[in-house]
């Protein structure tokens, strides 16, 4: 929501320049942890310190604690999200490079489009439409065909599925966060949703044994500062620009984070840790952002049976 009192422009630039390069750069940060970390626990440590922390503070501040129907649609959220998505990126980083794994991930406006039409209905597929699709799905075809390397080493095909499957599930629960009752305030909601996925990582995580294989004191520090900068910049600050943003920018522009994030992601795995960028991984980058710019700066036109529909209700 736009607001008379616009802040300093630095303020603004910083706040972007967070959701740009940190957000960016923790799927780097990921991939450092889970060498020596087990996934399904780095990631319940990240979420449920990171929600805790803000949970306390706005609790701390008089936000009002959800209620009994708000945590259980955080809760429902909350497995969605951080079990099913952010624990299939976590576990694929194993295998998968971070700047890849960015990339895939860059694809949910993707599936949030061609579940709007096909299943929801609420989208009006046009040629612009069909065209940016078809070049998203290109692009992620480029990146995981073991048959079109282009010269570069086959991606791993267990990760490449994992990451598939984390950005269909975050378009699911991007499009049902409207469906289910949260808290008023989008902090609040964000913090629930952390404290309750991060606890079902935990479950996660003893049931697939990661806790007896796991030894602390063999964790290097470069892991451990992966995971503090993963909850503080990542989670707590990277989520408080995010939020603060939206006060004062339109969704649009705060959206464009989208577009930055897998190039930020690239860059990195390739300058600091050597990780492959050939021509495959520049071609397959180069559509799936192609795809996603020309998705979220397409007017969305509802079908006209919906439309007519919604007015009726109206009258």
């Amino acid at each position: 929501m736009q607001t008379t009192h616009r802040p300093a422009t630095w303020k603004t630039l910083l706040a972007f320049g967070i959701i740009y390069f940190v957000w960016g750069s923790t799927f780097y940060a990921i991939r450092v942890g889970v060498h020596e970390v087990p996934p399904f626990l780095l990631a319940a440590l990240r979420f449920f310190a990171a929600g805790a922390v803000l949970y306390a503070w706005l609790r701390a501040t008089g936000t009002p604690n959800p209620t009994a129907r708000q945590w259980a649609g955080a809760t429902l959220l909350g497995a969605v999200i951080f079990v099913l998505d952010y624990g299939c990126l976590f576990w694929a980083e194993q295998r998968v490079p971070s700047g890849i794994a960015a990339v895939v991930l860059a694809c949910i406006p993707v599936f949030m489009t061609l579940l709007e039409i096909i299943i929801l209905r609420t989208q009006q597929l046009t040629f612009r439409l069909g065209v940016a699709l078809l070049i998203g799905i290109l692009g992620v075809a480029v990146l995981v065909n073991r048959s079109f390397s282009l010269g570069q080493a086959p991606i791993d095909r267990a990760g490449t599925l994992a990451l598939i499957f984390a950005a269909f599930s975050w378009s699911i629960a991007s499009i049902y966060t409207k469906r289910v009752t949260l808290p008023e305030s989008k902090p609040m909601s964000s913090a629930a949703q952390m404290l309750t996925g991060g606890t079902l990582l935990f479950v996660l995580t003893a049931v697939t044994g990661e806790f007896s294989g796991f030894h602390v004191q063999r964790v290097s520090f470069n892991a451990w500062f992966a995971l503090v900068y993963l909850i503080i910049f990542g989670s707590i600050i990277g989520f408080t620009a995010y939020v603060w943003l939206l006060h004062y920018e339109s969704p649009t522009k705060v959206g464009t984070y989208a577009y930055v994030n897998p190039v930020v992601a690239v860059a990195l795995g390739y300058f600091i840790s050597r990780e492959p960028v050939g021509l495959r991984t520049l071609l397959g980058t180069l559509l799936v952002l192609v795809s996603v710019i020309t998705i979220t700066t397409t007017p969305k036109k509802i079908p006209e049976a919906k439309e007519t529909t919604e007015m009726a209700a109206a009258d």
